[in-house]
C-alpha cells in the first residue's frame, strides 16, 4: 500500500506582460526606399540644370512610351545620335551632346519673324486688317534690298553664334584662333585655319584631325539653320608636297575640301546644300607676305548669298 504524503501541490500561473512586441526590420526597407527616391529627385534637378533645351527635348522623346526607338545609331547616350533641329525635322548625326549648341545660341538664325511678310501681288486685298483695301506691291529693287538686309541679319546672328560657341563650349577651348569669320561679296565666310601648334590636318594628310571635326560639327549646326548654299574650298601653303611627283598641293587641297564635305554630311547637313567643293592649293594665301605660314593652310566655308544685292558692309576676301 502506497505511502501518503502531506506535501502541498504548487501550480504556477504565467501572466502575459503588457507593452509592445519587439519591432521587425520593415521600417528599414521603407526608409531605404525614401532615401532612394530623394536621391533620384535631386539627380533630376541637377540634370534639368545642366542640360540644354535641345538635350531636354531629346530626353523627352527618348522616354515617350509610344515610340520604341527613333534611332539605331551607335553613338550611345540618352539622345542616341539624334540631333533636334527645326520643328518637324530630325536627322541622325555624329555630333556629340557636348558639342550641341544651346537654343539661345541658335534662336536668331531661323528668321521666322519676317519670313512670311513678303509683299503679295499688286491689288491683293488686305484681309489681315479686316478690310479689302489693295496692298501696294513692292518694287523689285525694294524687295531685293529687304531680302539683302534680312540675309545680313542672319549672317550676323550666325557669326555671333559661332563666336559664342567657341568661347563657351569646353571642348572648343583653345580653338578660338583657328576660327575666322568674316563677310565677303560671296557671303559669310568661315575659315578653319592651321596654327603653329594647332593644325586642322596632319602634315601631308587629307584626314581631318579631331579639332577640325569639332569645329565642323559646330559650323554644321549653324549652317543647317540657314537656307544658303555652301561652298567649300581647301588651301595649302607654298611648301612643295614631298611624297610624289603625281600628287601635290592641288590634289591635297582638293582632297581636304572633299573630306570636309563628308564631315558636314555626317554631321547632318543635307548633301544638296553643298554647291561646290574646290581645291585652290596656294593660289589664295591668307598671309600673302609669308607664303609658308601655317595660317595659309585652311578650309574655307562660305554661306553663299541668295539675295541679288550684297549688303553694304561686305568686305573683299
Amino acid at each position: 500500500m502506497a505511502k501518503q504524503t502531506n506535501q502541498p501541490l504548487i501550480v504556477k500561473k504565467v501572466k502575459a506582460h503588457g507593452g509592445h512586441a519587439p519591432h521587425g526590420g520593415a521600417w528599414k526597407v521603407a526608409y531605404a526606399d525614401f532615401v532612394t527616391a530623394m536621391m533620384a529627385f535631386f539627380l533630376l534637378l541637377w540634370l534639368l540644370n545642366v542640360t540644354t533645351d535641345i538635350q531636354k527635348r531629346g530626353i523627352a522623346d527618348y522616354f515617350q512610351p509610344t515610340v520604341a526607338s527613333k534611332s539605331a545609331s551607335g553613338a550611345g547616350g540618352v539622345l542616341g545620335g539624334i540631333a533636334i533641329g527645326p520643328p518637324g525635322a530630325q536627322q541622325a548625326t555624329t555630333v556629340p551632346p557636348s558639342l550641341t549648341l544651346s537654343q539661345p545660341m541658335l534662336r536668331d538664325l531661323s528668321g521666322s519673324d519676317d519670313d512670311n511678310q513678303d509683299a503679295g501681288p499688286a491689288d491683293a486685298p488686305d484681309t489681315t486688317r479686316g478690310n479689302t483695301e489693295p496692298v501696294k506691291k513692292l518694287s523689285e529693287a525694294e524687295l531685293d534690298r529687304q531680302l539683302a538686309e534680312r540675309e545680313e541679319r542672319r549672317f550676323a546672328a550666325a557669326e555671333f553664334a559661332l563666336r559664342q560657341a567657341v568661347e563657351q563650349l569646353p571642348e572648343l577651348k583653345g580653338l578660338a584662333q583657328n576660327l575666322i569669320v568674316d563677310r565677303t561679296p560671296e557671303g559669310l565666310r568661315i575659315q578653319l585655319v592651321d596654327q603653329e601648334k594647332s593644325p586642322m590636318f596632319a602634315i601631308g594628310s587629307a584626314e581631318p584631325l579631331d579639332s577640325a571635326k569639332k569645329l565642323i560639327a559646330v559650323v554644321t549646326q549653324v549652317a543647317e539653320r540657314l537656307p544658303n548654299k555652301i561652298s567649300i574650298s581647301g588651301h595649302t601653303d607654298s611648301t612643295a608636297y614631298a611624297f610624289g611627283r603625281r600628287y601635290g598641293n592641288w590634289e591635297l587641297s582638293a582632297d581636304r575640301a572633299n573630306a570636309s564635305r563628308r564631315e558636314f554630311i555626317a554631321d547632318g547637313l543635307p548633301a544638296a546644300r553643298i554647291a561646290r567643293v574646290v581645291g585652290l592649293a596656294d593660289e589664295e594665301p591668307l598671309v600673302p607676305d609669308d607664303p609658308t605660314s601655317p595660317r595659309n593652310r585652311r578650309i574655307s566655308i562660305v554661306l553663299l548669298r541668295t539675295a541679288k544685292e550684297g549688303a553694304s558692309g561686305a568686305t573683299s576676301p
